[in-house]
């Protein structure tokens, strides 16, 4: 058993170890953070993606749900229409800031030690995500991720690979890209209608496009638990021809279930 899984009190003493340190890397990092916000939007738009800020079903709290709205309109309105300018990297956590009840978010769902328990700006794991699955679709380069269960809820209609499963944790596990790129690029994020928009805009039209496809997935029994398999690959396509440039593997997919094993698909798991 780790130290931070003993208890609550050790826990949280392990979350502000960990905060302290990401301070002090920040402190000595000479990366050039993008804080630039534009109200004008560049022009082409790369990649664009939407969901539902409110899930239902069983065993989902709707109180929970409904705060992870609040607290995704209020982060997704700090990073609405930021730069990345070449040689800028995004970092989540520097541009949303901390939180906190005071800075207006409330409890919502958070993983926590592999257990779901409320939490203050609980939800924001989705953002996140969301911001991910635009950079997937793109030329950035993903310099920080970290990965929770994808298997949270069952799957809301038809499966979409990387609909959840990247995992933020203030100010200790953050989520960063880089653009190497020699053009300027543009994150938008807002709330609207229950739904959350993300998109990435460029400043000129890119030679390729990508897609994201899953290959393998099932539901595999081990032990007393199951968990969702798969392999998740980013697949680059060059415009003029669509030859096929180069498939990536993102993903080796080992994910706990973490709702009813009953409302699994029996068809999917193997």
């Amino acid at each position: 058993m780790l130290f931070c899984e003993i208890n609550p009190v050790f826990y949280e003493i392990s979350r502000k170890k960990e905060i302290c340190k990401r301070h002090i890397k920040n402190f000595f990092d000479k990366s050039h953070i993008a804080k630039t916000h534009q109200e004008e939007l560049l022009p082409n738009v790369l990649y664009s993606y939407s969901c539902n800020l409110i899930k239902t079903g069983p065993g989902i709290d709707i109180e929970l749900q409904q705060n992870k709205a609040v607290n995704i309109n209020l982060a997704g309105n700090k990073i609405n229409k930021l730069l990345i300018r070449p040689n800028e990297v995004f970092s989540f956590w520097l541009t949303v800031g901390k939180p906190s009840k005071g800075n207006g978010y409330k409890a919502g769902r958070t993983l926590r030690n592999g257990v779901l328990v409320p939490g203050v700006g609980g939800g924001l794991c989705n953002l996140a995500n969301t911001i991910h699955l635009l950079v997937l679709h793109s030329p950035l380069k993903v310099v920080e991720f970290h990965s929770h269960s994808d298997a949270l809820a069952p799957d809301n209609g038809k499966r979409v690979p990387f609909s959840a499963g990247t995992s933020v944790n203030y100010n200790n596990l953050d989520y960063r890209f880089l653009n190497d790129t020699n053009t300027n690029f543009q994150l938008c994020t807002w709330c609207d209608d229950n739904k959350l928009y993300g998109e990435l805009r460029c400043e000129k039209p890119l030679p390729w496009r990508y897609e994201i496809v899953e290959e393998g997935h099932h539901f595999h029994q081990e032990g007393e638990k199951f968990y969702r398999i798969s392999k998740i690959y980013k697949m680059t396509y060059k415009i003029s021809d669509n030859s096929l440039i180069e498939k990536q593997l993102v993903l080796d997919n080992h994910s706990k279930v973490m709702f009813d094993y009953s409302l699994i698909p029996k068809d999917l798991i193997r």
